[in-house]
C-alpha cells in the first residue's frame, strides 16, 4: 500500500503547478503546520483534511499569502512565491475562499465579482467578465441583488465566484460546502468537478463533509497537529492506522 501511495505522490510531483516543501508556521511554543509537503497538478482535485485544529486554514493563509510561514518554500509554476504577499499570490494566479463569507454587502453580486476582476481587467472587460462568472456559478438570476440579502448557500457561490475573479490557476477552497443542504452540497460538487476537469483548475479543498471531499477529490492529504500523517488516493488513506486514529481516537496508551 505504501509504495502505491508513494509512486502516486512522485508522478504528481513530476507535473506540479503548485510545489509546497517543509512549511512550517510557530504561534510562540505551538507549530500550527510541522514541516508539511505536497505537490498539485493543474485539473488536479487535492483535499486537505483533519481533525478540528490540525493546522489546515492555517496551511491555506500561508499559501495565500495572508501569513508568512517561518521555514519552507512554495514554488508555483516555476517561480518561487514563498512568503509574498497576498496581492502578488492573486497575481500570479492563487485565488481562495474564506470559511467565513464576507461579501461587499452594499454592492450587487456582479459588483462584488467586479472586484476582483479589476485585477488584471480594464472596466469594461471586468464588467463582462464578471458577469460571464456570476452565470458560470449559477447565479444569474441573482447578478443584480445586494450581497447583504442573499442565503448562505448563495453567499458561498458568490465567495466562489469571487475567488474566480482574479482568474486563478489554482483554487484553495476553505469549507465551501459547510452549512449546505444535501441538494445544495451535490450541486456545488458537480460544480467544482468542472471547473477542476472542464477548466483545468488545480483545487486544494478543505472540507469536513468527507463524503463529499472523498468523492471529489483525485488525492487526499492529512493533517493532524500541524503534521502531515498520510498522503494518497481516497480509498487508501481512509483505511490508514492513523487517519482512523485522529479522527476516531486511538486504545493506545
Amino acid at each position: 500500500m505504501a509504495a502505491e501511495m508513494t509512486e502516486s505522490i512522485d508522478r504528481t510531483a513530476a507535473t506540479a503547478l503548485m510545489r509546497i516543501d517543509g512549511l512550517v508556521r510557530r504561534f510562540g511554543g505551538l507549530t500550527a503546520v510541522n514541516n508539511v509537503s505536497f505537490d498539485v497538478r493543474p485539473g488536479e482535485i487535492v483535499g486537505l483534511i483533519g481533525p478540528n485544529g490540525a493546522g489546515k486554514t492555517t496551511l491555506f493563509n500561508i499559501i495565500s499569502g495572508h501569513m508568512k510561514s517561518n521555514t519552507g518554500s512554495m514554488v508555483f509554476d516555476g517561480h518561487d512565491v514563498t512568503n509574498v504577499r497576498a496581492s502578488q499570490c492573486a497575481r500570479v494566479g492563487i485565488g481562495r475562499t474564506f470559511q467565513i463569507v464576507k461579501p461587499l454587502t452594499t454592492l450587487t453580486v456582479h459588483e462584488n465579482v467586479m472586484v476582483g476582476a479589476l485585477l488584471r481587467n480594464s472596466f469594461k472587460v471586468a464588467r463582462d467578465k464578471a458577469a460571464a462568472i456570476v452565470k458560470r456559478v449559477g447565479m444569474g438570476d441573482l447578478m443584480h441583488r445586494p450581497a447583504g440579502s442573499l442565503t448562505l448557500e448563495a453567499r458561498k457561490r458568490l465567495e466562489l465566484a469571487r475567488a474566480l475573479s482574479v482568474e486563478p490557476r489554482i483554487l484553495l477552497l476553505d469549507e465551501i460546502l459547510s452549512g449546505l443542504n444535501t441538494s445544495e452540497v451535490n450541486e456545488s460538487v458537480h460544480l467544482i468537478r468542472s471547473l477542476a476537469k472542464g477548466d483545468g483548475l488545480a483545487v486544494i479543498m478543505i472540507e469536513h463533509i468527507l463524503h463529499a471531499v472523498m468523492s471529489l477529490a483525485d488525492r487526499i492529504v492529512v493533517l493532524d497537529y500541524g503534521v502531515k500523517i498520510a498522503e494518497g488516493l481516497p480509498e487508501a488513506v481512509v483505511r490508514e492506522p492513523k487517519v482512523i486514529a485522529a479522527y476516531l481516537g486511538s486504545d493506545e496508551p
